[in-house]
């Protein structure tokens, strides 16, 4: 199991499924009754792979809500930056990528940018 913020994540294989995601906003600083929604797109830019939403209120702008998002079973097919699209009624808010990288397992094992430099001296 996967805990804590991620910034990009690596695997071994693709296609790859993520049983839990959870995504987190906090939002301040407004009047009313808000939908967000949020989406992962995949690499092309145009595939949504999930799309989850939720509604909220903030009764004045002192008000704090946090809003909790629970996506399941999210397949990840190709290597590249997925992108984590936040809306609010149905405007874009904040977008981020979520890298998806493949490791070839060889590769982990023997990295040659860590071997130490040979001696030029005779």
């Amino acid at each position: 199991m996967l805990f804590g913020i991620l910034t990009r994540l690596v695997v071994p294989q693709l296609p790859i499924t993520a049983p839990r995601l959870i995504c987190f906003n906090r939002w301040t600083a407004g009047i009313g009754e808000f939908t967000e929604q949020v989406k992962i797109i995949a690499p092309d830019g145009a595939t949504t792979i999930c799309e989850n939403k939720t509604k909220y209120k903030l009764e004045s702008p002192d008000n704090i809500q946090t809003t909790v998002h629970l996506l399941q079973n999210i397949t990840f097919k190709d290597p590249g930056a997925y992108q984590i699209e936040i809306n609010v009624d149905e405007v874009l808010k904040l977008r981020y990528p979520l890298p998806i990288v493949l490791v070839n397992p060889q590769d982990q094992a023997h990295n040659p940018s860590q071997d130490s430099p040979k001696s030029t001296e005779e």
